[in-house]
Order: structure tokens, then sequence, then C-alpha cells
């Protein structure tokens, strides 16, 4: 292994170290502040918890443009079913796969945790020419960018921006979604059953998951969508049920994986559930046999719950609702081939007392479709009773071919590799357009090694295309310098 590539993944493990699950990164945020300080850095801290270190240039090039190294401190946090890993206090476990490099049954981190750990190594590697650096480490970037939407004026002074949060060696980011997220608070009447009603817990689970920008385009299940349509096919054969309980999905950047239901049934419908319940598995399994053949949905009679039920009325209100919401691609682009336009996530439901509360997540390119997407999502909440709310949203980042930044970059990678990087838009929400929208006249470019699988337990990073991720680094900071 490359030494560089060695110092890059010891400093990741370090990382990893640290508990820096979203919107709980006050460890990790110290943790940067105190490494700073250890290597002669100066660094600050906004309210937010935003770490800027400064490092000053190799000497002989303090007069050149200040480069700002950016990726945020926070990772989304899951695990397998049967992991014991406790996100706010265990490490994360390596384990090497040949050339990839995973966790022990949870999410890896290197979304974006290896962003860090590259800028880190950058600044103390005295082998390294390079202008005066910024790194910019922000909070709370998977659960709404709020750490990049909480930067003030004049906390970053530079004008080139590398952000390293793109998944894939040898594409270089020039632009990205925009998005909103959107509430639906659902209070129905709740009753107790009579003692001939018997309570049912549904399962789905097994799916692969994945995330709800870059993966929205592909075959993957969402667990919430086939939960309501096992719940519909119920509540239709049996004529009533009766909803105690619905809980899935883990954020809103990420296709759920897992979701449950608590229903009651008279004792007299119990055949006519379990046939319906049959057949809508038995249909779903079958189209999603390729794509998710893990897929599991079960049925459990006669659990211990206790509590009460909604109405008939008002579970026929809640499974209607979550029938309407439109999930998956809505749009594609009619400018870049391929390119998802415009898109939903049903992304989690949680029960609050005596409230449920659907969240979607909604991106786009353009600002026009991204209000008709969530209007789509809000008008099934309105039609149900429910109270709506969609959040301001993050803008997007309008991709500029002509970029000095990414001439620049393009030429450093042909000359290092001997091939042109492909350059993309992506249907993500990435921190750029926030800080571009913030700083004008940042230029801003975004690239990584390769991460497959973010925001799973299935994650994992492509050991070798860190050396090419770090020479492409060392030669694009010495391309400033000359």
């Amino acid at each position: 292994m490359n030494e560089k590539v060695k110092a890059i993944l010891d400093m990741f493990e370090e990382i990893n170290k640290v508990p820096r699950q979203s919107k709980h990164e006050e460890k990790i945020s110290q943790w940067l502040v105190d490494w700073a300080q250890k290597n002669g850095f100066n660094a600050k801290r906004d309210k937010a918890m935003n770490v800027l270190i400064e490092v000053p240039a190799t000497p002989g090039y303090e007069d050149k443009p200040v480069i700002v190294f950016q990726g945020h401190m926070d990772m989304v946090c899951e695990k397998t079913p049967e992991s014991t890993h406790d996100f706010s206090k265990d490490p994360i476990k390596h384990v090497f796969h040949g050339d990839w490099l995973k966790a022990d049954g949870t999410t890896l981190g290197a979304d974006n945790g290896i962003a860090l750990a590259i800028a880190m190594v950058v600044a103390t590697d005295k082998t390294v020419v390079h202008p005066p650096l910024e790194l910019l480490f922000t909070v709370d970037e998977e659960t709404g960018l709020t750490g990049a939407n909480a930067l003030e004026p004049g906390f970053v002074k530079g004008k080139v921006l590398l952000n390293l949060d793109s998944e894939d060696e040898g594409v270089f980011v020039i632009g990205c979604a925009g998005g909103k997220d959107t509430n639906i608070v659902f209070t129905p009447e709740w009753k107790n059953v009579c003692d001939k009603n018997i309570a049912v817990e549904i399962k789905v689970g097994g799916l692969e998951g994945g995330h709800s920008g870059v993966d929205i385009h592909l075959p993957k299940g969402n667990a919430n969508i086939i939960l309501a349509r096992v719940l519909d096919a119920i509540r239709t054969e049996t004529g009533c049920l009766k909803i105690g309980n619905v809980d899935g999905g883990s954020a809103h950047n990420a296709i759920p994986r897992d979701s449950f239901a608590v229903i009651s049934v008279k004792e007299d419908q119990l055949e006519k559930m379990e046939t319906a319940f049959n057949k809508i598995a038995a249909d779903i399994k079958e189209e999603c046999k390729v794509p998710e053949p893990k897929l599991s949905i079960t049925l459990k009679k006669g659990i211990g719950f206790q509590g009460q039920f909604m109405t008939g009325q008002d579970s026929k209100k809640f499974i209607d609702l979550m029938i309407a919401l439109p999930n998956g691609v809505a749009a594609m682009s009619t400018e870049m081939e391929g390119l998802v336009e415009t898109s939903n996530n049903f992304a989690t439901i949680r029960r609050n007392g005596d409230s449920f509360t659907i969240l979607t997540s909604q991106r786009s390119s353009m600002k026009s479709r991204l209000e008709w997407i969530t209007a789509k999502v809000e008008k099934p909440g309105v039609l149900a009773g429910a109270e709506v709310k969609s959040g301001n949203g993050y803008p997007n980042w309008q991709p500029k071919l002509d970029s000095k930044l990414t001439e620049k970059c393009v030429s450093v990678y042909e000359k290092l590799f001997g091939n042109k990087p492909v350059l993309e838009v992506i249907h993500a929400g990435l921190e750029c357009g926030i800080i571009g929208a913030k700083y004008d006249g940042m230029e801003m470019i975004s690239y990584g090694p390769t991460v497959m699988n973010p925001h799973c337990p299935d994650e994992k990073m492509f050991v070798p295309s860190l050396e090419k991720t770090w020479d492409f680094t060392v030669g694009i900071l010495k391309s400033y310098c000359e």
C-alpha cells in the first residue's frame, strides 16, 4: 500500500473513533480544533460548530490564491439488524475485503470522513507544495445542510473551493440539484378496540437501501411504499383495519430499508387478511426478485400490543395518504442525457404522541419543478386533513463549463493519468450550492475516491482510488503555485 494512502487511512481511522452522527457533532468538532492546535494551525468555530483551519502556504507561495478544502464532519449512522454498535460512543471498525474498505455491520462514514482525512494529511505533509489553505469542515450536511446554511460572511476567505464529497474517482461534479423537505403531520382519532379484534404486526425488511439522490433512479424498493401497498390490500379485502403504529425509514436522504405497522383486524376477518397478505406479498416479491432478492415481508398475529388504534375511517385516510404520495423519479433532464432532474423520496414515518409524521425529500435541478414536486407531495396531505409544512430548502448549483478551475482540473488530471475526467451534474444536494450562494465569485468543483452504497451498512470505499485522488490533489495544488 502506498505510504500516502496508508497515512490517509490511518487518519480516517482516527476520525472514525470519534462520534459524529448528524446533529451530534460536538465531539468531532472539538477534536478537529484540538488537532489543529496540536499541529500549530489557527482554527476557529462558528455558532453552528463548523470548523475552519488555516494552513500557511509552503514558503514562497504566500501570495498565491487561497484554496479551500471542504467536507462535512457528520455521517449517516445505519447498521444491520444484528449489530450492537452504539454510534454515540463506539469506534467504527474498519474491515478490508481485498481492495475495498468496509465497516463491521455499520456505515463506514467515508461519506464524508475521508474528505477530512485527505485534507488533514495534505496540511501536515511537508512534501506537498501548496498555496495558503483553508480546511472548512461543516456540520449536519446529511440531515439538512444546516452547517453550510449557517456559514456567515467573512468566515471563509478563499475563492477556490475543492469539495471532496463526491464518490466516483475520475468524475468531477460541477453542478447539483436543489432540494426541499416536507413534513406531513396526521393526527387521527384514537379508540380502544373490542376483545374480538386481533393485533397483527407487518414487517418489511431486507432491502438494500441507498442514497435518495444518486440512487433514486435505480430499481430499489422503498419499504414505506411496500408497506403502504400491503396495508391497502388488506384494508380492501377485509373492508376495515385499524392502525396502532407505523414506523419506517431512517433519514430524509436514505431510501427506506425497513418499515413496520401494527394493525387490528376482527377475528372473523383473519382468513381474508391472510389471503390478501399472501397475494400482495407474493406479487411484490415477484416484482422485486432481481433488484431486491433479500426482500422480506412478514405477518405475525396475536402480538402483545398495548395501546389504542386509529378509527377505521382515519386508518383508511392514512393508508390512502401513503399510497397517494409520489416516490422516485418524476422527470428526467432534457438537457443532459441520463440525468434525473426531479424526484421525491418517501423517507420516514414516525409516531409522535398521538400523531404520525411523514417526512419526504424532494430534489430538482430546476427551481420551478422543485416547487411542482413539492406541491404533489403537499396536496395529498392537505386532502387527508393533515398539517403540512415544507422547509425553505437549499439551492441548486448551476454548472459553469467555462470555469477556470474546471479547465485547470481537467488539464491536471489528463496530464497525470492520460485520460480526461468525466464532468457531471448530479441529482443530489451538495454544500457547494449553498456555499456558492453565500460567497459570491467562488469557483468550485467536487471530487473524491470511489465510495459505493453510502448511507447503508454496505458502504465501501475502493482503496486504490485513494492514490489517484491523492495524486490529483497534490497536482492541482502545485498548479496554483506555478
